[in-house]
């Protein structure tokens, strides 16, 4: 049976009214002042460039085990919990921000060029120091660079987002508020963008080298990470555009009769100086203390002892901050981060599971750049469509939305390391294989990484006292960073107790060093799932019961 003509009509409309609401709105309601932070945070995105080349290289020329790189990880994700003291130090020096970005682009560009001469020239780079202590120290250069970086877009979005208009007049408070949602929704799609030009470019470098000899893909490896050069680069210009943008705005307003001061608190947007909050600096002094000590003494429990003592303090900076807001939003600041940190500390699998695909499924770079492609493009579809739906429900709704669905989605890979990819291939003339179902999965599972920060980023930038901006950014992005550092000590935990290992040859003598053991794999896949459905549901249901409320 036809539709008739006026139901068809009535769809089309409704389709074409949710189009122009999620999507085509958000392009209307960008501002040139909003491209300066975004082009950080792209960089921040390309910065995906070279973690498919990194998989195969340790995998193929390290020999470093599962429970290792866990532990590496750990280490990696500490520098995001200097967050907090870096933020209150934008808020210190804001006009001289800038010199941060251009610290922290040098230090991306050392780990990169690292990387590069352990692919071009091995053996001198090893003469030096052994090539394991080269990755491990290009490993750690980068998140610092990172994370120097991404405190100050943090910042440069507050800035991005005028307090009047072009007659200098203050902006409607409300229209305000949308805008800022508007910047912190474009400065994750401006993330998950970088990433899907990451993603075509790693299947473009990659097509016809599923039967490439070693020489070949390592030509490959080696134009990537000459390429992966341009991401500081990126960042240094957002920086530069930003300081030309500033004075071009100051140039206009000071036609209009405005006096240089009256130019700067509409530009900055405060007219309270921000005084050093020695709290926080000397709680800064005790965590990097902490660390190095624990660190360098090479503890048995010292990235435990890191976590609890590190978390303390951010705890407690925490709640001296929170005494710069009324009583409604402190509960409500409580509430987001609890949720948010207890959904992103829970444990992954590791690496073992992508070795498994490797050696058991047989996935080549070529198949991973694809899945990354598909996985970038269809997050940043989800970010626009989810819009509406991260504005009009609260971080407890989403985070038990993204929990379960999460759990749901983790279940085809656990059925193919117990064979489904074989049942449904058999049945279905090989089309449903293991690959499709990779594919299916990745799709569907794709949109759903980056939602639950946009509410809380949002609530931030529009809510938070005006001389603390970006000390408050970085205190909620610390925090819930430790819960990534959280979520590296889980994983290493349950890679100790279910023990994944790929086969490691020595690169001299082909013997094999290591041998292959994926036997243990399924229990992996199993304990994890459930940890992440369990923990996140059972935080939502206590925060509720203490009566915490969630933006």
């Amino acid at each position: 049976m036809q539709q008739s003509p006026g139901l068809q009509s009535g769809f089309a409309q409704r389709l074409s009214h949710w189009v122009d609401r999620n999507f085509l709105e958000l392009g209307r309601e960008m501002r040139l002042s909003y491209l300066p932070p975004l082009m950080v945070y792209v960089a921040a995105g390309i910065s995906g460039l070279t973690s498919i080349v990194g998989a195969f290289f340790i995998k193929d020329y390290l020999g470093l085990s599962a429970e290792f790189l866990a532990a590496l990880g750990f280490w990696a994700m500490l520098p995001w919990a200097i967050k907090l003291p870096l933020g209150h130090l934008v808020d210190l020096i804001w006009e001289r921000k800038a010199g941060l970005v251009y610290l922290g682009a040098t230090l991306i560009a050392i780990s990169l060029l690292i990387m590069l001469g352990l692919l071009t020239d091995r053996a001198a780079m090893s003469a030096i120091i052994p090539a394991d202590n080269w990755y491990v120290l290009s490993a750690l250069l980068a998140p610092l660079g990172y994370v120097v970086q991404d405190v100050v877009a943090d910042a440069m979005t507050v800035e991005a987002v005028p307090k009047v208009d072009e007659s200098g007049q203050p902006i409607d408070p409300a229209k305000l508020k949308l805008m800022h949602v508007t910047m912190q929704t474009l400065g994750r799609v401006a993330i998950i963008g970088g990433g899907f030009l990451v993603a075509l470019l790693n299947v473009i470098m990659f097509n016809g080298m599923d039967d490439a000899s070693k020489a070949e893909k390592l030509l490959v490896y080696v134009n990537i990470y000459k390429i992966s050069l341009i991401i500081p680069i990126v960042s240094v210009a957002g920086v530069l555009l930003a300081s030309w943008l500033k004075r071009r705005a100051a140039r206009d307003l000071a036609a209009k009769g405005f006096t240089q001061q009256q130019i700067k608190e509409m530009s900055v947007g405060q007219t309270e100086k921000t005084k050093a909050n020695w709290w926080i600096l000397g709680g800064s002094i005790a965590f990097g203390a902490i660390s190095l000590i624990v660190g360098l003494g090479k503890y048995k429990y010292g990235q435990e002892v890191i976590f609890v003592g590190s978390t303390t303090i951010v705890i407690f900076l925490m709640t001296r901050l929170m005494k710069e807001l009324d009583p409604a939003s402190r509960l409500m600041l409580l509430g987001t981060s609890i949720l948010i940190f207890i959904f992103r500390a829970t444990p992954n699998t590791g690496p073992g599971t992508q070795w498994w695909m490797i050696d058991k499924l047989h996935f080549d770079e070529s198949f991973f750049s694809k899945l990354g492609l598909i996985s970038t493009g269809l997050t940043l579809v989800g970010l626009f469509a989810l819009r509406r739906f991260m504005a009009e429900r609260s971080i407890a709704y989403i985070v038990a939305f993204l929990t379960i669905v999460g759990a749901i989605l983790f279940l085809p890979t656990i059925g193919m390391y117990y064979g489904l990819h074989e049942w449904t291939a058999a049945h279905t003339g090989g089309i449903v294989d293991a690959r499709f179902i990779a594919l299916i999965d990745t799709a569907l599972e794709s949109p759903l990484g980056q939602v639950s920060m946009v509410p809380m980023l949002a609530w931030i930038a529009n809510s938070a006292p005006t001389h603390l901006k970006a000390t408050f950014f970085a205190v909620m992005a610390s925090f819930t960073n430790l819960a990534l550092s959280l979520s590296q000590l889980g994983t290493k935990y349950v890679n100790q107790i279910y023990t994944v290992t790929r086969e490691v040859k020595d690169q001299a003598t082909g013997m094999v060093k290591v041998p292959e053991d994926y036997s243990e794999l399924g229990m992996l896949l199993l304990t994890v799932m459930l940890i992440g459905l369990i923990v996140p549901l059972l935080a939502i249901a206590v925060t509720k019961l203490l009566g915490w409320r969630s933006a």
